[in-house]
């Protein structure tokens, strides 16, 4: 571990590539905290105050920036849903699907396009965000505000938009100049800085206000321990793979290529499907009633309001349908059946063609299914933690054990190093080249 440490610190041109990207990242952060002009933060205080967990998970992925209503209020997170739109239409569409494989231009194309739907979508969640903030008491306007009100609503969405569109020219800068995915780190950034938040309630929560009396210590050290514990189950599940051999029939003796497939081979995104489809319903009704005690706004709680028994339900059976859904979408037998053949490759003990996708097919089937029980334990860890450990309003929201954004930290964490290695790698193959290269000309 230490030898591959100092190896990454010896290379001159990573450590020069990793100072810009924590650079970026701190102006990023820096910028997160200007306000949108116009606004009166008192409305997204009071929205905050009476929303769930949907808001506080996607306020952690925006580093508190959607609580500030900041102008990156919304982050990275409209080209990330462009991003799964797109992926999805590429299914439906024969066109775009031949369109994304026919090289860079392609793919250049279908890039551009994700770029304008993210800010359209950017500009529409932007302008129902501040439409569900005005529906409270007060003005979601500066008091010194004069103007017309859909002028002022139209101007902060397009100022929310401007921080969406400087959110992807941040993730561009990093992931071509800098370490890692621009876009997933991005992510990460937001989701590392809530964690000292996270403590800190804990903190206020148990060792000074001392809410559970004398046991209080005790359960401070208990969520601790068992954070640190989750933490160490995502780092082991996230590495473990099942690899598929695979022999060459043009080369003798044995082989040690291999297929690689992930136990969690669709990521976190079924998480966002599910908490995206169950969140619609809810921002709807929040325009309309922010009473969910009686009547209308009572049920569209009780069937997708997560915390409640049948929205708890639906939120599984969505997790466990989209986990499916995009594994087969990620990885797809029949293509690596037909690869294989052109590669004049073969699974052991498997006849080539037909034979290797149903293999294939099986085995990423049983993968799946250990995949997808694992991220519905850890997509339902906060809902059953604050349940046990009885924390509500502030201190639940802010005190999150398990979910998504421990997932993308770790996956995020895990692809950086893996990519930082392969970058040093290559140095020294080039350094070795250029070595041979002086011998024989110079």
């Amino acid at each position: 571990m230490w030898a591959r440490i100092k190896r990454l610190l010896a290379n001159k041109k990573i450590m020069v590539r990793f100072a810009f990207t924590l650079v970026i990242l701190l102006v990023f952060r820096i910028v997160s905290y200007i306000p949108v002009p116009l606004y009166n933060t008192a409305a997204i205080d009071a929205m905050f105050q009476q929303s769930g967990n949907f808001f506080s998970i996607l306020n952690n992925f925006t580093g508190q920036a959607l609580q500030r209503f900041s102008i990156l209020a919304l982050g990275i997170s409209p080209y990330i849903t462009a991003s799964i739109v797109l992926q999805l239409l590429q299914m439906v569409i024969p066109a775009m699907k031949e369109l994304a494989e026919t090289g860079e231009a392609g793919k250049a194309k279908i890039n551009r396009w994700t770029r304008i739907l993210a800010i359209i979508l950017a500009f529409i969640q932007g302008y129902a965000l501040i439409l569900g903030t005005s529906t409270g008491q007060g003005s979601v306007f500066h008091w010194r505000y004069e103007g017309s009100d859909v002028v002022g609503h139209i101007y902060m969405a397009i100022t929310i938009a401007a921080g969406t569109a400087f959110s992807i020219w941040i993730a561009d800068m990093v992931t071509k100049k800098g370490v890692g995915n621009g876009t997933s780190l991005l992510i990460v950034a937001g989701i590392v800085t809530s964690i000292p938040t996270m403590f800190s309630v804990m903190w206020q929560y148990y060792i000074i206000d001392k809410t559970n009396g004398n046991w209080s210590y005790v359960w401070f050290v208990v969520i601790t321990l068992l954070y640190l514990g989750i933490l160490l189950a995502v780092v082991f599940m996230e590495s473990a793979q099942r690899k598929i051999p695979i022999q060459y029939a043009n080369r003798q003796g044995k082989s040690d290529a291999n297929i690689p497939m992930k136990l969690n081979s669709a990521g976190v995104i079924p998480v966002i499907f599910a908490s995206t489809i169950l969140s619609i319903p809810m921002t709807i009704t929040g325009f309309f009633t922010q009473n969910v005690s009686s009547g209308w706004g009572y049920w569209i709680d009780q069937i997708f309001g997560y915390t409640n028994p049948i929205g708890f339900i639906l939120y599984v059976v969505l997790i466990v349908v989209f986990s499916f859904f995009y594994a087969f979408l990620q990885i797809d037998p029949g293509k690596i059946a037909d690869n294989l053949s052109k590669a004049n490759a073969y699974i052991p003990g498997v006849r080539p063609g037909e034979d290797t996708k149903d293999f294939v097919a099986k085995l990423l089937f049983k993968v799946t299914i250990i995949g997808t029980v694992y991220l519905v334990i850890l997509a339902i860890l906060p809902i059953v933690t604050s349940a046990i450990f009885g924390l509500k309003g502030a201190a639940g929201q802010a005190i999150i054990l398990g979910g998504t954004s421990l997932l993308i930290v770790v996956g995020v964490a895990i692809e950086t190093v893996e990519q930082l290695e392969t970058d040093v790698e290559q140095d020294q193959y080039k350094g070795i080249f250029g070595w041979f290269k002086w011998l024989l000309f110079y």
